[in-house]
């Protein structure tokens, strides 16, 4: 027999080894009720940044709001593409410094949700998934398929390592609490079937093989396996119920808004509602929610999705610009002091509900400790009524619950607003003096061209290192003629030119990207030159095997009207060259802007294709700035070389307008605003882009547009 001293050795050289291949599971955990955290159930306040939707100098002022604000945990994606652009080159640095962010998150005492996903859809480009993906052999996303798996893990594999390397999980004493493999990936499974259900199991075992010692999540997922926790999205999730009585009712996301769309209205949701779904999902059992987005920020770049607006300001209770959106910020803080008075009594106990009327009920919260809190609900959406509970009268607006921390005394109630309401105002500070170079129609003989015959998709010329792709053909015709010229494209936008002259443009949407031009356009005798400039808005994001998804010029396309009749030009001889000669040249950046020479004294107006440049000094103070073009047509922007985004105010909003009731079920359509306007009319510019003189700003205006008019704009929100 061992001896006693031998004994203890052995036990402890059993622990250490234990803890040497497995992290310690004890401090965070769950059960039916919460998420434990020290084996204490937890009541937890999330919210979404996304750090490349901001910059590093706004993270702390970020974070730091949504502390105040009463949040516990900031919850973020993790963009692939934005980390790998190109395969095992990988970027970690300014606004992809997902370190950095963590442990200025940290630093603020607060907690982290990690969705490395990878999939993240979030109106983000290709869905965050690297457009080299596409391309590997054999691959099929999101399925049983086994290159895209290898794909995956290894990136997965590498956020999970990089934050164990820097001690950020909660066992490591960092501040990363929950983890989530995949993502809203049920609805897709369901479409594919047997393959979809063997990766959902495959990518639960491979995240929990990992080893990253915090529980893993899986959104919209109702058949998450074994210890991974199935979660909630949506507008409302008050009657979610995990798939194991084991595990804890979590609401990933609750949309505080919706995205904004090009061509489409802007989205808003009251404070009250958003405040009614919280303290209904917590009367009902729920112990963690998530507001998406608690601050949305900028799609700087191309990092937009499809036909998805350079704003993603969300509706959030932070603006864009990281200002506090009124009433909706104070109004949810107060919500979060009132539920974090009822937490006791919440992880303590199940709730007791009973019928205070027709559409009324009470939740009652009574531990064996003698916490008690009561959420008295009144569903109706049209009347105020007066209940009576424990002997006391409450009057109860409609679509609302009061909460009384003790069961005694109402602290809050959803659709009573005491915080400020007002709207952030865009104040002029100065408009620019322009110069022009117009960039021009290539030929096939120009550089960087090639040839084919037939049409190609544009993603599979481009790899989406440009949205631009001209398609080129020669006609010849014995007299000058005016056929009708019919293009059918997959989207997303076209700008059409015969022998250099601009003839009209025509694009799609989000719910249909395809789009067709037809007009007449003039031929002269001889031989002429038809370029079609294909421009993408944005990859998808979304869908199943939404990698096969096709942009660009397929065809048919036909001449109608010559005196020999229809010419299909689809399988004729086509040439190809992708993007501008201006981004060639990198005019938007400060050496090559000095490449051409710039028009000054006739700058050019309302020309397609023009690069235009003016310089600026930063304006004092430190009000948030933004670019004013509501008086241009549809391009891209940058300031000392960094990408602002896409800008397209020509596409007007169209929606329904009008008076919002906060009462009754929301949905992205309900409220919406700007309709007849610019679906997006300011840009923002990071103030931590900007020299103190001498800032470059260009921008390419592809449709054509008034300079004069554009502006720079401070925000303020009193």
């Amino acid at each position: 027999m061992l001896g006693f001293n031998n004994m203890i050795m052995l036990i402890m050289l059993c622990y250490i080894c234990f803890s040497m291949i497995s992290p310690v599971y004890g401090n965070v955990w769950y059960d039916n009720k919460a998420i434990t955290i020290n084996k204490q159930r937890r009541i937890l306040l999330s919210g979404s940044i996304h750090y490349p939707r901001s910059t590093p100098e706004m993270w702390p002022d970020l974070v730091q709001k949504a502390k105040e604000n009463g949040l516990d945990v900031i919850q973020t994606y993790v963009f692939w593409n934005g980390h790998e652009p190109s395969p095992g080159k990988f970027n970690f640095e300014g606004r992809y410094d997902l370190v950095k962010f963590i442990k200025l998150i940290q630093q603020a005492g607060l907690y982290v949700h990690l969705r490395i996903g990878p999939f993240v859809c979030a109106e983000w480009n290709f869905g965050g998934f690297p457009v080299w993906l596409k391309y590997v052999p054999g691959i099929e996303f999101r399925t049983d398929n086994g290159p895209f798996k290898e794909k995956m893990q290894d990136f997965t594999a590498k956020i999970v390592n990089m934050m164990k390397a820097e001690k950020l999980f909660h066992w490591q004493g960092g501040p990363i609490i929950l983890s989530q493999i995949e993502n809203e990936y049920g609805p897709v499974e369901w479409e594919i079937g047997a393959t979809g259900k063997a990766y959902t199991k495959w990518a639960a075992q491979m995240a929990e093989g990992l080893n990253a010692g915090v529980p893993w999540i899986m959104c919209k997922q109702d058949d998450a396996p074994g210890d991974v926790i199935n979660t909630c999205n949506g507008f409302y999730c008050e009657n979610f119920v995990p798939n194991s009585k084991s595990k804890p009712k979590i609401w990933t996301e609750n949309w505080t808004g919706w995205y904004t769309k090009f061509g489409g209205a802007v989205p808003y949701r009251p404070a009250e509602d958003v405040a009614f779904s919280v303290a209904r999902f917590i009367q009902n059992g729920g112990s963690f929610v998530n507001y998406y987005m608690f601050h949305g920020g900028t799609n700087f770049g191309n990092t937009a999705g499809r036909f998805v607006a350079t704003s993603y300001d969300y509706d959030a209770p932070l603006d864009e610009y990281g200002l506090p959106r009124e009433p909706k910020y104070t109004h949810l803080k107060n919500l979060h002091r009132a539920i974090k008075m009822c937490e006791p009594a919440l992880v303590s106990a199940d709730a007791k509900v009973t019928k205070l009327g027709k559409n009324q009920e009470a939740h009652v919260y009574s531990s064996n400790s003698g916490s008690c809190a009561a959420f008295l609900a009144n569903y109706d959406a049209q009347w105020s009524v007066k209940v009576t509970f424990s002997g006391t009268q409450y009057e109860l607006p409609p679509w609302s619950i009061s909460i009384l921390p003790d069961c005694k005394k109402e602290v809050y109630n959803t659709a009573r607003v005491s915080a400020p309401r007002y709207h952030a105002k865009m104040t002029p500070i100065s408009g620019f003096s322009w110069q022009s170079y117009i960039d021009e129609t290539p030929t096939a003989d120009d550089d960087s061209t090639f040839s084919g015959s037939g049409l190609y998709e544009q993603l599979n010329v481009t790899r989406d290192n440009s949205d631009y792709l001209w398609y080129i053909t020669d006609v010849t015709v014995k007299t000058s003629e005016e056929p009708i010229l019919t293009v059918m494209s997959a989207g997303h936008t076209l700008h059409v030119f015969v022998n250099g002259q601009f003839q009209g443009t025509a694009y799609g949407s989000l719910e249909k990207p395809q789009l067709t031009f037809s007009q007449k356009v003039p031929l002269r005798a001889g031989l002429n030159k038809i370029s079609l400039l294909s421009a993408a808005v944005g990859l998808a994001n979304v869908g199943a095997h939404f990698e096969r998804y096709n942009q660009g010029v397929l065809g048919p396309v036909t001449l109608q009207g010559l005196r020999e009749g229809t010419w299909d030009l689809t399988r004729s001889k086509w040439s190809y060259k992708v993007g501008m000669k201006g981004e060639q040249l990198g005019l938007h950046t400060i050496s090559g802007s000095s490449s051409v020479e710039w028009e000054q004294s006739a700058v050019a107006q309302k020309q397609p294709l023009t690069w235009y440049k003016t310089t600026f000094n930063a304006p004092a103070g430190s009000d948030p700035l933004a670019i004013d073009m509501s008086s241009m047509g549809k391009g891209q922007m940058w300031i000392n070389g960094e990408s602002i985004g896409r800008h397209w105010p020509a596409n007007k909003a169209s929606g329904k307008c009008g008076q919002c009731n906060y009462a009754g079920t929301f949905t992205e359509t309900k409220c919406l605003g700007e309709c007849g306007k610019p679906s997006q009319r300011w840009y923002h510019v990071p103030r931590s882009w900007l020299k103190p003189s001498g800032n470059l700003l260009v921008v390419f205006e592809e449709m054509g547009g008034d300079p004069r008019g554009i502006s720079l704009v401070k925000r303020t929100a009193k």
